[in-house]
């Protein structure tokens, strides 16, 4: 079989987000997120599960350390608690906090391994919250706050920031569903947390231009295809529907500085209130576009569906679904990195998030024979590799994720980590998966097997 190379300057990394991995949610002075103040409410979580605890990563840093540079990874991303940084949200700063963070960025240096942080990876201030959170416009301004006082710490040794790790999940699975913390459902207060979301990168894309420091700095969003289930003008109207409010709604305002017209026209008076030069902030260049993909739909107009649509998983001819439900299309990928390329500019894109849940169980001594989880992180790059071939700027790939964790809603019923995650010891033993082995080595080699 014709081996499949990689450009030689293709990034291989692995992704983590703090709330799922760090635990130790009260120590050296973190304040209350809000997904600590929405585990902690009965009936949120599967399983009643917190990430109080989760992976225990804060107080096994050097242990993840040595992990990450056994598995040969040359980034690492992972995401920064805001009340860990600052604990009511803006004001006062808990240098412990920042420590924490200051330990790992040098850690992952010595290994040789590139940081890549995301500033917001859902855990937002409970004490922000009580004023309004991401409802209130100040929000973009207490966000920028966050962020200059991380910037001014780590900045001189992390050249590789995301604002935001997909905003629409904090939007709608967060305001319009309820099912995320905070647990609101309110579709308008979901459309105008989008706007003030947005307009957070803006500013602080802003703002890291102005401290003229040395790296790059872009967003990490979830983004997948939508086709129609039918040829019919109703079906493929849902598409194309669907696709605007996942995947336009956030791009359009980044790239071209509007939001899709026909959603705000479907949202009338809901939409949120845009004030003057907001569009203008957001559309900032940004150099990079992290690209976070687990599947794809097919979509059909349904009258009494929400948004007067339903969809079904895309399903690729001898694949099945995941331990979540979700499809597994791993061509997908390849036509989606090749749409943005063609409506949004070839920019340098990131496969920021890709990986799979499955049923799987561990041996007595910890490991887990995952070789479901191989095949499909082998198709999903093979399918990143068509995608080079074809013109799409890809610049790298991070498997999600390096170890099981806390996954939500479910808790800890699915686990997605190459390193198996022992959650009845009180060390939280990390073993790693065949999955593991079998990355490492097409990170030595650069290229991936057909």
């Amino acid at each position: 079989m014709k081996t499949l190379n990689f450009p030689k300057d293709f990034t291989w990394g692995a992704a983590t987000a703090a709330y799922q991995i760090e635990g130790a949610w009260q120590a050296d002075g973190k304040g209350e997120s809000i997904w600590d103040h929405f585990t902690h409410k009965p009936y949120r979580i599967l399983n009643g599960d917190t990430g109080d605890i989760a992976c225990d990563h804060y107080h096994h840093l050097s242990e993840d350390l040595a992990l990450m540079k056994d598995l040969g990874i040359q980034s690492y991303r992972f995401s920064i608690s805001w009340p860990r940084i600052l604990p009511e949200g803006v004001g006062k700063v808990e240098p412990r906090g920042l420590a924490f963070y200051d330990r790992l960025v040098d850690g992952l240096l010595e290994a040789g391994i590139k940081p890549n942080a995301s500033l917001n990876h859902w855990d937002f201030p409970q004490a922000l919250q009580i004023r309004g959170g991401w409802v209130n416009r100040d929000s973009a301004d207490w966000f920028t706050e966050y962020a200059r006082v991380v910037f001014e710490k780590l900045g001189d040794r992390v050249d590789m920031w995301s604002t935001h790790n997909e905003p629409f999940v904090v939007a709608f699975l967060g305001f319009a569903d309820g099912i995320f913390a905070p647990g609101i459902a309110s579709l308008p207060q979901a459309l105008q947390v989008t706007h003030h979301l947005l307009l957070a990168h803006g500013k602080t894309v802003s703002l890291y231009r102005d401290l003229n420091l040395p790296g790059q700095i872009g967003v990490v969003l979830n983004l997948t295809t939508f086709k129609p289930k039918t040829e019919s003008p109703e079906d493929v109207a849902a598409a194309q529907r669907n696709e605007d409010l996942v995947n336009g709604l956030f791009l359009d305002p980044i790239f071209k500085g509007a939001y899709p017209p026909d959603i705000m026209e479907w949202v009338g008076s809901m939409a949120p209130d845009i004030q003057d030069g907001d569009m203008a902030h957001i559309k900032q260049p940004i150099d990079f576009l992290g690209v976070n993909y687990y599947f794809s739909n097919i979509v059909r107009f349904s009258p009494g569906g929400e948004w007067k649509l339903t969809s079904e998983p895309n399903i690729d001819p001898g694949w099945g679904d995941t331990g979540k439900g979700w499809g597994i299309c791993p061509s997908q990928l390849t036509e989606l990195l090749l749409k943005i390329k063609e409506n949004y500019g070839n920019l340098p894109m990131y496969i920021t998030e890709n990986g799979t849940a499955l049923g799987e169980a561990a041996d007595q001594s910890g490991f887990v024979d995952d070789q479901g989880r191989i095949n499909f992180l082998r198709a999903h790059i093979q399918a990143a590799h068509k995608a080079i071939t074809l013109g799409a700027n890809l610049q790298g790939y991070y498997v999600w994720s390096l170890m099981d964790n806390f996954e939500w809603a479910e808790g800890y019923s699915v686990r997605f980590g190459l390193t198996h995650i022992d959650y009845d010891d009180p060390n939280r033993k990390r073993t790693p998966k065949a999955s593991f082995d079998w990355y490492r080595g097409v990170i030595q080699e650069n290229a991936v097997c057909p």
